[in-house]
């Protein structure tokens, strides 16, 4: 399982989910709710949750691309009991309780954090850097 935005999908996105993959058989991504992206980021995605959704459906190695629960955001991780949850090598959001959640609720779930893939190119922030300078 992965979590995050993807609002901008690039090549370091489906590097992440490859990654992931060879830890288990099926890839379960979890994307953020717009409501909660605009509280993290302080600003909408441009791309709606659902859109964001559809597109990641169509990634060859992701099995199951599903929204975030509205409420609380481990409630995923209980409902779906993952075996692994895969890190981005950059991700800070809402990890600091995971190892929490996962022991509250005796999951047998190991978290990794995985490897950048060209992080001075193909990062969200960058990437959106670039294209509001060209306009």
């Amino acid at each position: 399982m992965v979590f995050g935005t993807f609002d901008i999908l690039h090549l370091g996105h489906v590097d992440l989910f490859l990654q992931a993959k060879k830890y288990a058989e099926q890839l379960i991504v979890v994307v953020a709710r717009d409501e909660r992206v605009k509280k993290i980021k302080g600003k909408a995605p441009i791309h709606s949750e659902e859109e964001r959704r559809i597109l990641l459906g169509h990634i060859d190695c992701v099995d199951e691309a599903i929204l975030g629960d509205e409420s609380d955001v481990y409630n995923v991780i209980v409902e779906k009991k993952p075996d692994i949850i895969a890190l981005g090598y950059d991700q800070t959001v809402f990890v600091d309780k995971l190892e929490e959640v996962v022991s509250s609720n005796t999951l047998h779930t190991k978290v990794v954090r995985l490897k950048p893939y060209k992080a001075e190119k193909y990062k969200s922030g960058i990437i959106k850097e670039v294209i509001h300078s060209q306009l």
